[in-house]
Protein backbone atom coordinates (compact mmCIF):
# COMPACT_ATOMS: atom_id res chain seq x y z
CA UNK A 1 0.00 0.00 0.00
CA UNK A 2 1.75 3.75 -0.67
CA UNK A 3 0.26 5.40 2.32
CA UNK A 4 1.56 8.75 1.22
CA UNK A 5 -0.17 8.38 -2.48
CA UNK A 6 -3.50 8.17 -0.22
CA UNK A 7 -2.40 10.96 1.68
CA UNK A 8 -2.11 13.20 -0.84
CA UNK A 9 -5.07 11.58 -2.83
CA UNK A 10 -7.13 12.42 0.08
CA UNK A 11 -5.79 16.57 0.79
CA UNK A 12 -6.51 17.34 -2.98
CA UNK A 13 -9.93 16.27 -2.84
CA UNK A 14 -10.39 18.29 0.65
CA UNK A 15 -9.10 21.11 -1.15
CA UNK A 16 -6.00 21.61 1.17
CA UNK A 17 -2.18 22.79 -0.15
CA UNK A 18 0.68 20.50 1.94
CA UNK A 19 1.31 23.95 4.34
CA UNK A 20 -2.76 23.67 5.41
CA UNK A 21 -2.48 20.31 5.85
CA UNK A 22 0.35 20.39 8.16
CA UNK A 23 -1.31 23.67 10.42
CA UNK A 24 -4.16 21.37 10.83
CA UNK A 25 -2.44 18.18 12.30
CA UNK A 26 1.11 20.22 14.25
CA UNK A 27 3.47 19.29 11.51
CA UNK A 28 5.64 21.11 9.20
CA UNK A 29 5.02 21.29 5.71
CA UNK A 30 8.10 19.65 4.55
CA UNK A 31 7.17 16.50 7.06
CA UNK A 32 3.88 16.43 4.48
CA UNK A 33 5.74 16.51 1.72
CA UNK A 34 8.31 13.60 2.54
CA UNK A 35 5.21 11.32 3.29
CA UNK A 36 3.29 12.20 0.25
CA UNK A 37 6.78 11.45 -1.55
CA UNK A 38 6.95 7.94 0.10
CA UNK A 39 10.46 9.50 1.29
CA UNK A 40 9.16 8.67 5.32
CA UNK A 41 6.45 7.08 7.25
CA UNK A 42 3.75 8.56 9.82
CA UNK A 43 3.57 7.24 13.16
CA UNK A 44 0.37 5.74 14.03
CA UNK A 45 -0.72 8.53 16.39
CA UNK A 46 0.41 10.34 13.08
CA UNK A 47 -1.67 8.84 10.80
CA UNK A 48 -4.69 9.34 12.68
CA UNK A 49 -4.21 12.89 13.31
CA UNK A 50 -3.91 13.05 9.39
CA UNK A 51 -7.00 10.67 8.84
CA UNK A 52 -8.92 12.90 11.30
CA UNK A 53 -8.21 16.18 9.31
CA UNK A 54 -8.53 14.35 5.83
CA UNK A 55 -12.29 13.09 7.09
CA UNK A 56 -11.82 9.29 6.52
CA UNK A 57 -11.22 6.53 9.27
CA UNK A 58 -8.52 4.32 9.10
CA UNK A 59 -11.08 1.27 8.31
CA UNK A 60 -11.60 3.23 5.03
CA UNK A 61 -8.66 4.76 4.40
CA UNK A 62 -6.85 1.23 4.48
CA UNK A 63 -9.62 -0.92 2.78
CA UNK A 64 -8.03 -2.36 -0.17
CA UNK A 65 -11.07 -3.28 -2.01
CA UNK A 66 -11.55 -1.81 -5.72
CA UNK A 67 -14.70 -0.33 -6.61
CA UNK A 68 -16.04 -0.59 -10.03
CA UNK A 69 -15.29 2.81 -11.49
CA UNK A 70 -16.65 3.50 -14.99
CA UNK A 71 -14.53 5.70 -16.74
CA UNK A 72 -16.07 5.96 -20.45
CA UNK A 73 -19.80 6.28 -20.93
CA UNK A 74 -21.36 6.16 -24.59
CA UNK A 75 -23.60 8.12 -26.28
CA UNK A 76 -26.40 5.29 -26.05
CA UNK A 77 -25.77 5.60 -22.25
CA UNK A 78 -26.62 9.56 -21.40
CA UNK A 79 -30.02 10.01 -20.66
CA UNK A 80 -31.62 12.88 -22.63
CA UNK A 81 -34.89 14.95 -21.70
CA UNK A 82 -36.51 17.55 -23.90
CA UNK A 83 -38.39 20.39 -22.60
CA UNK A 84 -40.49 21.91 -25.10
CA UNK A 85 -41.95 24.78 -23.13
CA UNK A 86 -39.42 26.23 -22.44
CA UNK A 87 -37.60 24.91 -25.89
CA UNK A 88 -34.35 22.99 -24.32
CA UNK A 89 -33.06 19.51 -24.27
CA UNK A 90 -30.59 18.19 -21.92
CA UNK A 91 -28.32 15.71 -22.35
CA UNK A 92 -26.57 14.12 -18.83
CA UNK A 93 -23.21 12.99 -19.83
CA UNK A 94 -22.45 11.19 -17.34
CA UNK A 95 -25.66 8.99 -16.17
CA UNK A 96 -26.09 9.46 -11.93
CA UNK A 97 -23.51 11.71 -11.90
CA UNK A 98 -25.30 13.46 -9.68
CA UNK A 99 -23.95 11.14 -6.96
CA UNK A 100 -20.45 12.87 -7.90
CA UNK A 101 -19.14 16.10 -7.27
CA UNK A 102 -19.45 17.20 -11.12
CA UNK A 103 -22.62 17.02 -12.85
CA UNK A 104 -21.58 17.63 -16.51
CA UNK A 105 -24.70 17.81 -19.07
CA UNK A 106 -24.74 19.21 -22.55
CA UNK A 107 -27.07 21.63 -23.23
CA UNK A 108 -29.40 22.53 -26.84
CA UNK A 109 -31.17 25.69 -26.48
CA UNK A 110 -34.02 25.85 -29.41
CA UNK A 111 -34.25 29.82 -30.53
CA UNK A 112 -35.37 31.94 -27.76
CA UNK A 113 -35.05 29.03 -25.62
CA UNK A 114 -33.90 29.49 -22.04
CA UNK A 115 -33.25 26.73 -18.47
CA UNK A 116 -35.72 27.50 -15.75
CA UNK A 117 -34.68 29.82 -12.96
CA UNK A 118 -32.13 28.68 -10.26
CA UNK A 119 -32.12 29.41 -6.49
CA UNK A 120 -29.28 30.33 -4.83
CA UNK A 121 -26.70 27.46 -3.84
CA UNK A 122 -23.09 26.46 -2.69
CA UNK A 123 -22.46 25.12 -6.59
CA UNK A 124 -19.94 26.49 -9.05
CA UNK A 125 -20.27 26.38 -12.50
CA UNK A 126 -18.25 26.37 -15.69
CA UNK A 127 -19.74 26.47 -19.31
CA UNK A 128 -18.49 26.19 -22.55
CA UNK A 129 -20.58 27.67 -25.66
CA UNK A 130 -19.71 25.56 -28.53
CA UNK A 131 -22.11 27.11 -30.76
CA UNK A 132 -24.40 30.02 -30.59
CA UNK A 133 -24.98 32.76 -27.72
CA UNK A 134 -25.66 32.11 -24.49
CA UNK A 135 -26.88 34.77 -21.73
CA UNK A 136 -26.03 34.46 -18.03
CA UNK A 137 -28.57 35.82 -15.65
CA UNK A 138 -26.57 36.15 -12.66
CA UNK A 139 -28.36 38.04 -9.74
CA UNK A 140 -28.27 41.31 -11.09
CA UNK A 141 -25.88 41.59 -13.66
CA UNK A 142 -26.47 39.80 -17.40
CA UNK A 143 -23.59 38.28 -19.25
CA UNK A 144 -23.05 37.11 -22.68
CA UNK A 145 -20.96 34.34 -23.97
CA UNK A 146 -20.26 32.87 -27.51
CA UNK A 147 -18.93 30.51 -29.30
CA UNK A 148 -15.57 29.16 -28.09
CA UNK A 149 -15.87 30.70 -24.79
CA UNK A 150 -16.28 29.97 -21.17
CA UNK A 151 -17.87 31.00 -18.23
CA UNK A 152 -17.06 29.78 -14.59
CA UNK A 153 -19.25 31.32 -11.72
CA UNK A 154 -20.32 30.67 -8.33
CA UNK A 155 -24.22 30.04 -7.98
CA UNK A 156 -24.83 32.03 -4.92
CA UNK A 157 -26.80 34.18 -6.33
CA UNK A 158 -30.30 33.03 -8.43
CA UNK A 159 -29.32 32.46 -12.11
CA UNK A 160 -30.88 31.60 -15.75
CA UNK A 161 -29.59 30.65 -19.00
CA UNK A 162 -31.37 32.03 -22.07
CA UNK A 163 -30.45 31.48 -26.05
CA UNK A 164 -29.78 34.91 -27.77
CA UNK A 165 -28.81 33.75 -30.64
CA UNK A 166 -31.29 33.69 -33.77
CA UNK A 167 -30.22 30.02 -34.13
CA UNK A 168 -29.34 27.02 -31.62
CA UNK A 169 -27.17 27.42 -29.20
CA UNK A 170 -25.45 24.38 -27.34
CA UNK A 171 -23.04 24.27 -24.44
CA UNK A 172 -21.32 21.78 -22.52
CA UNK A 173 -22.35 22.37 -18.74
CA UNK A 174 -20.35 21.11 -15.56
CA UNK A 175 -21.82 22.53 -11.87
CA UNK A 176 -20.46 20.91 -8.65
CA UNK A 177 -23.11 19.25 -5.65
CA UNK A 178 -26.52 18.62 -7.10
CA UNK A 179 -27.09 21.73 -9.23
CA UNK A 180 -29.52 20.46 -12.15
Amino acid sequence: MEIGKKIKSLRLKKGLTQEELAERTDLTKGHISQLERELNSPSIETLFSLLEVLGTTPKDFFDETKKNVKVVYTKDEQIVYADHDLNYKIRWLVPRSNENEMDPVQIEFEQQGQFKLFEPSSSETFIYVQTGIVQIELGDSIYTASEGDAVYYDASEQHRLTNVHKGKTTIILVATESYL
